[in-house]
C-alpha cells in the first residue's frame, strides 16, 4: 500500500519561496483611502473613463458575446485564447502575447516607479468540447454556457484597455492585464501558477468573476483532490468467494471511514468522496475499484490534517477488507494527487480590500468579504495582495447549461471594480497609488 501525499512542485515552490514576498498588509489608513478614491472620483481623467465603460456598454456586451461562442473547455482554451489575444491588440494593447502555459499577457506601462498590478480574468469555462454555446435571449438575459463564469471577466478587462488608451489616461503603477488558463476544476490554478512564477515582480492582483460588484474575496479555500485506486486478485462471485478480497468492498470500508473524519468548522474545512467506480460484471469479486476525494479548508494546516486523518481512514479500510479474507491474495491502494490549490488570504485591513470597499461605499453600496476557491489563491498563497472583485451584472447557474446574465446596467459594476484599480496603481496629475512596491 502507498499513498503519494507529498506536495506538488507548485506547492513547494509556493512554500519555499513565500516568505521573500511581502505583503501590503499593515493596516490601511482609512482617511488616506477615502481621500484618495475622492479625489479620484472626483477627477476630469475619471469621470471621462467611467463614462466611456457607460457608453462601451453594448459594444462591451456583443464582445460577451462573441466570446462566449469561442469553446474553452478545461485544457483546451488555445482558440479563445486566440481570440482574446487579438482584441487585446486591436484595443491597444500592442505588446499582449502568450506566455508559456497559454495565457494572454500584455502590459500597460505606467508613468512612473509605481506597483506592478495584475487585473485577470480567466479563459476557460468548465464545459466540454462540443457543447453548445450559442447566445440566446430570453425576457431581457443572455443565455449560454459560461457567459457569466468567467467570459464577462474577459469582456470587461477588454472595455477596461480600450476606455484607458482611447482616452489616453496615463497610470502611475504598471498594469498587467491577464487572460489565464486553468483556473476551473483539474485545470488547477495552471495559468495563475506559470504567471506568479515566472514574474518575480508583482505586487497585487485584482481577479474579476461574476457579481454586481458589491462583494470583494478576500479569503482563499485551498484544495487537495485525490485520486485512489485500489487493486485487488479479483475473481469469481461464487467460486472465489472468501478466498479473495474485494476491491470495491475495500473501497466501501475506507469510504465509511472517510465519513466519519472530524473537521473543524472554523477555518471551515470539508471533504466528499466525489465519484466510485470499478469492477467488471455483477457477478465478479473486483479487482480494481476508483474513488475521486476533494478537501477543502480555509487554512492549510487544517486541510493537512484533514488529510491525514483521511488517508488513514483509508488504510484502515484496506485492512479490513484483508483482514476479512484469509488469502494469499491483498487489497493495495495508490493515492494519487490531481488537483493542489493553495489557501490563502488577504487581511481585510490591507489597504487592496479597504481600496474595494471604499469604491462600493463611494458607489452608495456597501461592501461585503467573501471566500471562495479562485486565481487569486496563487498570489495569496505567496503573501501577494490579491483580491477577487464583480465584474457587473446579474447572472446566475454558473457551471450548468442554463448558466444565464442580464445585461441591464452591468456597467455600474464594471466602473466600481475599475476604480478600485486605479486607485491601486494611481493616475498621474491625480493620485498616487495606494499600492505599494514592493516585490523585488
Amino acid at each position: 500500500m502507498k499513498s503519494q501525499m507529498k506536495l506538488s512542485r507548485i506547492s513547494q515552490l509556493c512554500l519555499g519561496i513565500g516568505a521573500a514576498f511581502a505583503i501590503n498588509a499593515a493596516a490601511a489608513q482609512p482617511q488616506d483611502v477615502k481621500a484618495t478614491l475622492t479625489a479620484l472620483n472626483g477627477s476630469k481623467e475619471v469621470q471621462t473613463l467611467m463614462s466611456a465603460l457607460k457608453s462601451d456598454h453594448e459594444r462591451t456586451i456583443a464582445d460577451l458575446r462573441n466570446i462566449t461562442e469561442v469553446e474553452a473547455p478545461p485544457f483546451k482554451e488555445k482558440v479563445r485564447a486566440a481570440y482574446v489575444l487579438k482584441r487585446f491588440k486591436e484595443v491597444g494593447l500592442s505588446n499582449a502575447a502568450l506566455d508559456s502555459v497559454g495565457n494572454v499577457v500584455g502590459i500597460r506601462k505606467g508613468s512612473g516607479n509605481g506597483p506592478i498590478l495584475v487585473v485577470s480574468a480567466h479563459l476557460d469555462t468548465v464545459f466540454p468540447e462540443g457543447t453548445d454555446v450559442k447566445v440566446k435571449e430570453q425576457n431581457g438575459r443572455l443565455l449560454a454556457p459560461g457567459i457569466g463564469d468567467d467570459t464577462r471577466g474577459l469582456a470587461v478587462v477588454i472595455s477596461w484597455i480600450k476606455a484607458l488608451n482611447e482616452h489616453k489616461v496615463a497610470t502611475v503603477g504598471d498594469i498587467m492585464f491577464v487572460a489565464n488558463v486553468g483556473e476551473e476544476g483539474l485545470g488547477n490554478l495552471r495559468g495563475m501558477k506559470a504567471l506568479f512564477n515566472e514574474h518575480k515582480n508583482i505586487d497585487g492582483m485584482v481577479g474579476l468573476e461574476p457579481g454586481e460588484g458589491n462583494k470583494v474575496l478576500t479569503q482563499g479555500t485551498g484544495s487537495h483532490r485525490y485520486e485512489v485506486s485500489f487493486k485487488g486478485p479479483g475473481g469469481h462471485s461464487f467460486g472465489a468467494f472468501g478466498k479473495v478480497p474485494s476491491a470495491i468492498h475495500a473501497m466501501g470500508r475506507a469510504i465509511a471511514h472517510i465519513g466519519d473524519v472530524q473537521v473543524p468548522t472554523d477555518p471551515k474545512t470539508t471533504f466528499t468522496v466525489g465519484t466510485v467506480s470499478g469492477g467488471t460484471s455483477v457477478n465478479t469479486i473486483a479487482g480494481d475499484a476508483k474513488m475521486a476525494v476533494d478537501i477543502r479548508s480555509n487554512a492549510t494546516p487544517s486541510l493537512l490534517e484533514a488529510e491525514k486523518h483521511i488517508m488513514a481512514a483509508i488504510e484502515k479500510g484496506v485492512q479490513q477488507e484483508n483482514a476479512r479474507w484469509k488469502s494469499e491474495g491483498k487489497i493495495t491502494f495508490d493515492a494519487k494527487l490531481i488537483g493542489d490549490r493553495p489557501a490563502g488570504a488577504t487581511p481585510n485591513d490591507s489597504v487592496i480590500v479597504q481600496a474595494a470597499l471604499e469604491s462600493i461605499a463611494l458607489a452608495g453600496d456597501k461592501g461585503e468579504t467573501r471566500a471562495g476557491s479562485t486565481d487569486a489563491n496563487v498570489p495569496m498563497s505567496l503573501n501577494i495582495p490579491a483580491i477577487i472583485l464583480g465584474s457587473g451584472g446579474k447572472s446566475g447557474g454558473a457551471h450548468s447549461l442554463k448558466e444565464w446574465f442580464d445585461p441591464t446596467d452591468a456597467w455600474k459594476g464594471s466602473q466600481i471594480s475599475f476604480t478600485t484599480v486605479l486607485s491601486l496603481v494611481g493616475v498621474q496629475g491625480v493620485s498616487e497609488p495606494l499600492l505599494k512596491r514592493t516585490a523585488k
